[in-house]
């Protein structure tokens, strides 16, 4: 319920902000048009708080925070007073009709701009993109890419972390070749790899980008030192301690961590001999692992304990922090990298490369949101940017109901040097709002699906 809480109130935290942007751009460019805005209102259905500006707007916060709008004098929705009828949008200029529409998304990759300005300023740790391993006979393998290369750039664009990585690696669905250049293992000299994706098979639901391409980001090792114990867990029943070091199951000698693992997962319920050493001195336990029923039906164990990790190496940590001028360009470099990676993916949903299953709705963007909210203030930030170009993106689509079918009548209107009949509109807005419902629904249940 804790969860619930924190997650919603999260999302409606989000969402108010990107309402607010949205709507503020086609409310702040029709101002300078001199469209006169009746109200100003985020959410919709029954007013809970309202204010009536000295500029004679009405400012409203609604009770449903699932969008926003901004009303305009227009003699197309109600009879306008004569004296009044200049500052009625449809008797604006062509271009300025345009300017106010494509002022909301606009608006939303603006605030991108500025979200990422701000973490940049405040500064964000990442990694850099070391591969740790390489699948034998895999993609990345057959291309020549090796264990220890670090990533430079992903088809022209800049890889400086493992994020960035990703997001140009995601972008390459449906594509036949991804170009990569990176270091060689413990050098500078920079070498450029073609990976072949012709059989690729990747899905963003349940698979990770570097995986499917045979590419293991580096980790520092792991020990076979007990760091954590779990209370009440067969750990801690069968006598575990901090510190203590495994050594052998069943007097067959550990030397890795995955062999411990592997030893638990498949005895659920059954004994194990496990020796450790304590202080130096060798320590006989008898492991008993719990037992759970994976999603398949499968039994496997656990017993409630977490090794130590080595430290990471300093060199393979970055502080991405920048002066405030070059946090602008670093800014625009990546919200252009988002624009560009949300239009991609939308393109490829349509032609069939990206999966409708994929599609997210409301809950996801909640759970993501309440995730980084908690992780902090730049991770929540990076989140806003994130689904801000989502939303600008979305609302430049040519339907009808959205500011890209607005735009896309306007665009007809300046080809055949009239407007587009209201009846042509009247059709295209029932249609728009079917096809709108369909995906909205479609989101729904692929949120639904993976609770």
């Amino acid at each position: 319920m804790i969860e619930f809480i924190r997650n919603l109130s999260a999302f409606l935290v989000a969402l108010g902000i990107l309402i607010a942007v949205h709507e503020f751009g086609h409310f702040w460019v029709a101002r300078r048009c001199g469209v006169y805005v009746e109200r100003f209102s985020i959410g919709f259905g029954k007013s809970l708080w309202r204010r009536v500006g000295k500029d004679g707007t009405e400012y409203t916060l609604a009770m449903i925070p699932l969008g926003g709008y901004v009303k305009m004098l227009d003699e197309r929705v109600e009879e306008v007073p004569a004296e009044k009828r200049h500052m009625a949008f449809n008797n604006k200029k062509l271009w300025q009709r345009s300017a106010i529409v494509a002022a909301g998304p606009l608006a939303n990759f603006l605030f991108a701009i500025f979200a990422y300005w701000v973490v940049y300023l405040i500064g964000v740790p990442a990694l850099k993109p070391v591969i740790g391993e390489v699948v034998p006979q895999s993609i990345a393998a057959q291309a020549g890419i090796t264990p220890g290369m670090e990533l430079k750039s992903v088809s022209g664009i800049e890889t400086s972390d493992w994020e960035s990585a990703n997001m140009a690696m995601v972008s390459h669905i449906g594509d036949k070749t991804m170009q990569i250049t990176a270091t060689e293992p413990n050098s500078d000299v920079v070498v450029s790899r073609t990976l072949d994706l012709s059989h690729w098979s990747y899905d963003p639901e349940s698979q990770q980008v570097l995986n499917t391409l045979g590419i293991m980001p580096y980790r520092p090792a792991i020990t076979l030192n007990v760091a954590q114990l779990v209370d009440n867990s067969a750990a801690v029943d069968a006598g575990f301690k901090l510190n203590d070091k495994i050594v052998a199951i069943d007097k067959k000698p550990v030397t890795e961590w995955q062999q411990f693992v592997d030893a638990v997962r498949t005895h659920p319920d059954q004994q194990l001999s496990v020796k450790v050493l304590r202080d130096g001195q060798p320590v006989m336990l008898s492991l008993v692992p719990h037992s759970k029923v994976e999603p398949d039906g499968s039994k496997i164990g656990y017993v409630g304990l977490a090794p130590s990790i080595e430290p990471w190496p300093e060199s393979y940590k970055i502080n991405l922090q920048f002066g405030p001028l070059e946090a602008v360009v670093k800014a625009t470099e990546k919200t252009k990298q988002l624009v560009t990676l949300t239009f991609d993916m939308v393109t490829k949903l349509f032609t069939g490369d990206v999966a409708i299953k994929n599609l997210s709705g409301p809950i996801s963007i909640a759970k993501g949101a309440g995730m980084t909210a908690d992780f902090g203030l730049v991770y929540f930030l990076g989140f806003l940017a994130l689904i801000s170009v989502n939303l600008g993106i979305v609302n430049l689509l040519p339907l009808p109901v959205l500011d890209g079918g607005h735009l896309m009548f306007f665009a007809i209107e300046a080809v055949t040097r009239r407007p587009v009949s209201e009846r042509i509109q009247d059709i295209g807005y029932r249609v728009g709002s079917a096809i709108l419902v369909a995906l909205m629904a479609v989101a729904l249940f692929n949120d639904f699906t993976r609770l």
